[in-house]
C-alpha cells in the first residue's frame, strides 16, 4: 500500500484504463487511509458518510500512488422481497446463509477522475478482491452479491456490464433502529451470484413447487412498513396540506384506525389483510382491486387468502359496521337536527360480465343509459361539521329471483331469504336501521329522483321526517285545490260512477316558468372563492296521486348558473323559511360528493369481487377509507367541510 497522505492529488485524469499506472486494490479498514475513505465519501458521494453497522469492507484504489476510487461492502441486508424471491430460500436457510451475502454500499470514482471504462474495471477487482478478504476476515465464504441503484441517478451501467442480475426494485424502506422508515425513494436492486450453485448450498430452489411464505405472517411492525409506504394517493396529501414532514404521521394514525375495527375481525390475519386493503384503497395504485393491492404490499402467496378474506372468510361486518357508526357519530353528529339530514341516492357502476351478482341490463347513471351494470342503494349523513355514507345495500333486479338465476344465486352467494324489493323498499329499511342506531339525529331525509317520485315511500318517511325529495320536471301539481265533482248523467249508457278533476294539473317546470313564481337569490355556503349563490323559488302546490289531489306541500325551485332547474317537493311545515329550504338543498349534495370522493380516491368502483359478500364488504372498507379522510382533514386542516353546490 502506499505510504499515507491526506493530501491527494486533484488534477484531473482522462485516458483509457490502459493508460493509467498499475491498478492496486486495498483494504482500508483500521488503517491510516479509512479516515480519508470517510472523508471522500462524505465530500463526494450522494449519500454521503454513515457509520456502518455490522460486518463491513472499505477499499481504497490506486493507480500508482494516487487514489481513483472508494468501494464499500457491508452485511446484506435483513428484508429485501426480490432478492428473497429470487434465491428462494426458506425463513431458517435465510437465518443461516444470509451473513454469506455481501451488499456493495458504496462505489465512489473521484469527480476529476475520467477514464473510460474504469468503472466496470474496478468494480471486477473489488468483487475478486472481497471474496478473498471478506473470508480471510469473518471465517466464510460469499455465496452471492446485492447492490441498490438510485433508477433516478444512474442506469446501472456498470453492473449490467458486470453480469450483474437486475431483479426488480425495492420497497423504499431505510432501517433505523429496529423499524423502518419510507424514504420515499425506490432502488433498483442488481445481484451477483459468486457460486453458481449458491442454492444447492443452501438447499433451496428458485421457484418452489409449493411457494410458501418467504417470512413470517406480517405483524405490527410490517404493518407500519407497509403503512409508512408514500404511494397516498396525490390529492388525499394536497387537499389535506400534508407535507414531507408530516407524511409520516399519517401511517401510524392509519394503523391506530383500522385497529379500532380489531373486534370485529377474528385473528391477526384478518386484521393485517383488513390494514393493507384500506392502505391500498388510500393509495395512488391504478387499480383498487384485491390482487393488484395485494401483490403491491405483500406478495402472490396472499392473493387468494385476501380475496377469501373479502368473501367467504367468518368476520363480522355487522360489529364493524357499528363500530364504524360510532365513529362517524362522534366525528360529525350535531345536536341541532334541524341542520342534519339523512340522504339517500343509488349509484351504477358498469360491468361487462354477467356472472357478478345483480348485474343487469338497467339504467345507469354513470353512463347516462341502459347498459350491463350493478347498482346500490346508498343511506350518506350532513351536519355543518362534515359528511359520510352510513350503509349500501345491492339492488337485486328482478329477473334475478327467477329460476334461469337459481345457479348464479348459489356461485354469488346470495343469501336464500333474499326477496326482491325496489330501491325505494331497500331504501326505507335501510333509513329504518340508521333511525335505529340512534347515533343520527336529522330532522331532513334528503333523497333523488328514483326516490322523491315514489309517493308509497314517502307516504313511510313523512311521519319520521321532514323530506326534501327531487322530482322530475314533468311531475304534476294544483296551485291550488281543484273543484271535484261526479259528472251528471245525460240520460244515455252507464251512470257516471267516478269523480273527475275539473281543473287540469300542470307540470312543475311551467310552475317555473310562471310570472307569478318569484324568485330569490340566497347565501348557500361559503366558497373558498367567496359566497356560494342561487337562485330559488318556492311555492305551496298539491301533488297529483293517480290524477287526484293528495296533499299540499312545498314545491322548491333552485336555478343553476348555467340555467338548468332543480325541482324538490318537501313536507315541511308550512312556517318554514325559504334560507332553511335553501339549505336544505345544499345538505342533499354531500351524498354526490362522497360518491366523487369515493371513486374518484379510494376505488369504489374497482373491486372484482362477484358474490354477495364480497360487494358489501368492499363498500364498507370504502366507507371506512372516507372515514379515515375524514378525520384526517380534521387532524390536518382543522376545520370544518363547506358544502359545494
Amino acid at each position: 500500500m502506499p505510504v499515507y497522505d491526506s493530501e491527494i492529488d486533484t488534477t484531473p485524469v482522462y485516458g483509457s484504463v490502459r493508460q493509467l499506472e498499475a491498478i492496486q486494490v486495498h483494504v482500508v479498514d483500521h488503517t491510516p487511509w479509512e479516515p480519508l475513505w470517510n472523508d471522500l465519501m462524505k465530500r463526494h458521494h450522494y449519500l454521503g458518510f454513515q457509520k456502518m453497522v455490522g460486518r463491513q469492507m472499505k477499499y481504497l484504489v490506486f493507480s500508482g500512488t494516487r487514489p481513483m476510487a472508494a468501494v464499500g461492502w457491508r452485511s446484506a441486508s435483513l428484508k429485501l422481497g426480490v432478492r428473497d424471491r429470487y434465491i428462494g430460500w426458506s425463513i431458517e436457510q435465510k437465518a443461516k446463509h444470509l451473513p454469506q451475502l455481501a451488499n456493495n454500499n458504496r462505489f465512489l470514482i473521484f469527480p476529476w477522475i475520467s477514464v473510460q471504462n474504469l468503472a466496470s474495471h474496478l468494480l471486477a477487482r473489488t468483487v475478486k478482491a472481497l471474496q478473498v478478504d471478506w473470508e480471510a476476515k469473518y471465517g466464510h465464504r460469499l455465496l452471492l452479491l446485492e447492490t441498490f441503484v438510485d433508477p433516478s441517478r444512474f442506469r446501472g451501467t456498470t453492473y449490467r456490464a458486470g453480469n450483474w442480475v437486475q431483479l426488480g426494485q425495492t420497497k423504499g424502506f431505510t432501517k433505523e433502529g429496529r423499524t423502518y422508515r419510507y424514504h420515499g425513494h425506490p432502488k433498483e436492486v442488481y445481484v451477483y451470484p459468486l457460486d453458481p450453485d449458491f442454492r444447492a448450498v443452501i438447499g433451496c430452489r428458485q421457484n418452489p413447487p409449493r411457494p410458501k411464505f418467504l417470512r413470517p405472517f406480517p405483524g405490527k411492525g410490517d404493518l407500519m412498513m407497509i403503512a409508512h409506504q408514500n404511494d397516498w394517493h396525490p390529492d388525499i396529501l394536497e387537499e389535506n396540506g400534508i407535507t414531507p414532514e408530516t407524511v409520516d404521521q399519517l401511517a401510524k394514525r392509519l394503523v391506530d384506525f383500522h385497529e379500532a375495527f380489531a373486534p370485529a375481525l377474528n385473528h391477526v390475519k384478518q386484521r393485517t389483510y383488513g390494514a393493507v386493503l384500506l392502505k391500498g384503497l388510500l393509495s395512488n395504485l391504478p387499480r383498487k382491486s384485491i390482487e393488484p393491492i395485494a401483490l403491491n404490499y405483500l406478495d402472490t402467496n396472499h392473493v387468494r387468502a385476501m380475496q377469501r378474506f373479502m368473501t367467504n372468510a367468518t368476520w363480522d361486518e355487522q360489529q364493524m359496521k357499528e363500530i364504524y357508526h360510532e365513529r362517524v357519530a362522534a366525528s360529525i353528529t350535531t345536536a341541532d337536527s334541524v341542520h342534519a339530514m339523512i340522504t339517500l341516492d343509488s349509484s351504477e357502476n358498469p360491468k361487462k360480465g354477467k356472472e357478478s351478482v345483480g348485474v343487469a341490463r338497467q339504467y345507469c347513471g354513470r353512463l347516462g343509459k341502459v347498459e350491463n351494470c350493478q347498482s346500490g342503494v346508498y343511506v350518506g349523513y350532513t351536519t355543518p361539521k362534515g359528511y359520510a355514507l352510513l350503509d349500501s345495500q345491492l339492488f337485486m333486479p328482478e329477473i334475478w329471483f327467477t329460476p334461469e338465476y337459481d345457479d348464479r344465486r348459489r356461485a354469488c352467494s346470495v343469501p336464500e331469504d333474499l326477496t326482491f324489493k325496489t330501491k325505494p323498499e331497500i331504501a326505507q329499511s335501510l333509513v329504518k336501521g340508521i333511525r335505529d342506531t340512534d347515533h343520527f339525529p336529522a330532522q331532513w331525509l334528503g333523497m333523488d329522483a328514483v326516490f322523491g317520485n315514489n309517493p308509497k315511500f314517502l307516504d313511510a318517511v313523512a311521519p319520521h321526517f321532514w323530506y326534501f325529495a327531487a322530482i322530475r320536471s314533468n311531475t304534476q301539481v294544483w296551485l291550488d285545490w281543484p273543484d271535484i265533482e261526479l259528472p251528471r248523467y245525460k240520460g244515455r249508457g252507464r251512470r257516471p260512477k267516478g269523480l273527475h278533476v275539473l281543473t287540469p294539473a300542470v307540470t312543475v317546470a311551467s310552475v317555473a316558468k310562471a310570472p307569478d313564481t318569484q324568485w330569490t337569490t340566497v347565501t348557500l355556503a361559503e366558497g373558498a372563492k367567496g359566497p356560494l349563490t342561487a337562485e330559488v323559488a318556492r311555492r305551496r302546490v298539491i301533488v297529483s296521486r293517480g290524477g287526484f289531489p293528495y296533499e299540499e306541500v312545498w314545491l322548491i325551485l333552485r336555478k343553476h348558473p348555467d340555467g338548468e332547474l332543480k325541482y324538490a317537493l318537501s313536507n315541511a311545515p308550512i312556517e318554514t323559511s325559504l334560507e332553511d329550504m335553501a339549505q336544505a338543498s345544499v345538505m342533499r349534495w354531500p351524498i354526490e360528493q362522497c360518491f366523487g370522493n369515493a371513486k374518484g380516491y379510494v376505488g369504489m368502483d374497482q373491486y372484482e369481487l362477484r358474490s354477495w359478500h364480497g360487494w358489501h364488504r368492499h363498500m364498507l372498507y370504502v366507507f371506512l377509507a372516507l372515514l379515515f379522510l375524514l378525520e384526517v382533514q380534521w387532524h390536518f386542516v382543522k376545520k370544518g367541510l363547506n358544502f359545494r353546490s
